[in-house]
Parts: structure tokens; C-alpha cells; sequence
């Protein structure tokens, strides 16, 4: 079983927050980020709709050489569907991916859910969101290792009582995706970021809405499929985090504590220790990260500023 941990180490460092800029506030809602840096420019994804949830979820994904000047170089849309939570990456034939969610609703009653990709060779001109995985599965975001995609999955049957399975997916190809394993912790509304460490050990910090609702902190040897499991006993939401070229691991992610806000932690193999609150509050959270000159980048959303904006900071 899960454990949670009794001491927490002490910082390698401590960060120094350099600036935060809102970026975008065009939608009337702007949401769940990622960022990363391709080629001369660093890319922002986040959801664009009126409200936090609806099926006129669009994708946008905007770009910027400097990171203060920002244009917009996509809007990815589908009928009658709220695509949401984009998550983007680099493929080993240097395209860019985005990973959605695809929401299917009828009125406000959700009736199917499923994951879509898209692709991109120039950062402008994107495919048309194709479905992968199964109907039921929610793919949180997936991360490039030795030329495949790996990504966890929240599985479960829209409108059905019954339990939610957590699914460890692999892709050669970003499209075709198949069960690597089962993964041994129970809850619901999973949200999973997968990372590999310089031993191609696989790491992953899960929010998990059930019992304490302790973030997890699971790590695993390949193939992947036996895992160990640390309650770090921090509620997280919308969780990712970063290896930097020292070692050091930082996360964020909504913490819920008195009031809803980003925070900024580090990170080991069965800890995370609260750093920084970052200026958010309200509907906020869902970070990116990207190391960049010797910075660390991360974007999020918030609306302490009364509209749901997207934020950048560098560390």
C-alpha cells in the first residue's frame, strides 16, 4: 500500500521567481496549459471556450520567440465536442504533437469521451484531431522515451456505475496506442504526468480524488509494469513536473489548502515540499514546464484577475 512519508528533505536550491506576464485572456474562457520550446520558438496549448466546461472547447496554440511577444499559430476545433487539457510534445521525427481530450455531450449531460492527436511539421498548419485509445479513456499527456510515447490513462464507461481502471498506454507512432499494464491504485478523476530518468526508470505524479486525496508519486523499471506507490500527502491538481540538468525535480499544481492556487514544489521520488505560491486563485492551475538558457519556463492559468487568463513564469 501506499505510504505517506514522514520527512521531507531539504532543498538542493531556492528558486527565485523572475517575472510573471498574462499572455492570453482572448477567450471567454482560457485554460489547462503546456508549454514547450521547438525549433526558434517556445509553444503554448491551452483550451478556449466560454466556460469551463461546454462543447465548444477549441485548442488554441500560440508561439513566441522571446517569450513576450506571443502570436497565435492554431485553433483546433470539432463539432458538438469540448476538446480540452492539451498536452504538447516533440515526436522523434521533430513534429509537433498534441495530445486533447474529446468530450461528448448532449445538453449538459456527458455521453462519450475520448482522446484525440493532432500533429504539426511547421507549427502552423495542423492535422485534423483523429481519435485514439478507446471510448471512456481520458489520456492525460504523453512523454517521448527511446522512440515511443508512453501516457496514463483514467478509463471508465460514461454513464455507467462502475470502477475506474488507470492504464499505462504506449505508442510507436502517436496514433496506434496499446495497454502496457494495469497500474495498482484506485480512485477517480486520475490526472497523471509520466517522466524518465537518466536510468530510463519511469516516474509519475497522479492526482487521485479519493479517501485523503494524496497526490502519488509512482515509480517503476521497465517494462513498466511493477510499480511502487508514495502518498505524499499533498492534494494536487492538474499535476506535472520537471527533471532540470542537475538532477533536481520541481512540480506544480493546484493546491487546495484555505484556497484554490498554483504552487510551485520540489520534488523527490516520495515527497513534493511547497516552495512558491504562485500570484492565481480561483479556477487555476494545469502547469507546463521547459528548460530554456538555463531558465525554467512554466505556464498556468488563473482567474485572480477576475477572467480565467494565461499566465508564464521563469524561475
Amino acid at each position: 500500500m501506499p505510504t505517506q512519508p514522514l520527512f521531507i528533505p531539504p532543498l538542493p536550491k531556492t528558486p527565485k521567481l523572475l517575472s510573471v506576464i498574462k499572455i492570453w485572456d482572448q477567450g471567454g474562457h482560457n485554460a489547462f496549459t503546456d508549454i514547450i520550446r521547438h525549433g526558434d520558438y517556445f509553444y503554448v496549448t491551452f483550451r478556449e471556450a466560454e466556460n469551463h466546461v461546454g462543447s465548444d472547447g477549441a485548442i488554441r496554440v500560440i508561439r513566441s520567440r522571446d517569450g513576450v511577444a506571443w502570436e497565435s499559430c492554431g485553433l483546433l476545433t470539432e463539432e458538438s465536442i469540448d476538446l480540452r487539457d492539451p498536452k504538447i510534445s516533440v515526436t522523434p521525427d521533430k513534429r509537433l504533437m498534441l495530445v486533447m481530450g474529446g468530450s461528448d455531450y448532449e445538453g449538459k449531460e456527458l455521453v462519450g469521451r475520448q482522446p484525440r492527436v493532432a500533429f504539426s511539421k511547421n507549427g502552423t498548419e495542423w492535422s485534423v484531431p483523429q481519435r485514439v485509445c478507446s471510448e471512456g479513456d481520458w489520456l492525460w499527456r504523453v512523454t517521448w522515451h527511446e522512440g515511443r510515447a508512453y501516457g496514463v490513462s483514467n478509463h471508465y464507461t460514461v454513464g455507467e456505475d462502475a470502477p475506474r481502471s488507470l492504464l499505462l498506454y504506449v505508442s510507436d507512432d502517436g496514433v496506434n496506442f496499446r495497454i502496457r499494464t494495469i497500474l495498482d491504485i484506485t480512485g477517480n478523476r486520475f490526472e497523471v504526468t509520466a517522466r524518465f530518468m537518466p536510468d530510463g526508470s519511469m516516474m509519475l505524479l497522479a492526482r487521485r480524488e479519493e479517501d485523503d486525496k494524496g497526490g502519488y508519486i509512482g515509480t517503476s523499471q521497465d517494462p513498466y509494469t511493477d510499480w511502487s506507490w508514495n502518498n505524499t500527502g499533498i492534494r494536487v491538481g492538474g499535476p506535472d513536473f520537471i527533471r532540470l540538468p542537475d538532477g533536481s525535480m520541481w512540480a506544480g499544481y493546484r493546491n487546495y489548502v484555505k484556497k484554490a492556487t498554483t504552487e510551485f514544489a520540489y520534488m523527490t521520488e516520495k515527497h513534493l515540499k511547497p516552495v512558491l505560491t504562485l500570484p492565481s486563485g480561483g479556477d487555476t492551475s494545469y502547469p507546463g514546464f521547459v528548460w530554456h538558457d538555463d531558465v525554467l519556463w512554466m505556464t498556468y492559468y488563473s482567474s485572480h484577475e477576475e477572467k480565467t487568463s494565461i499566465y508564464p513564469l521563469v524561475a
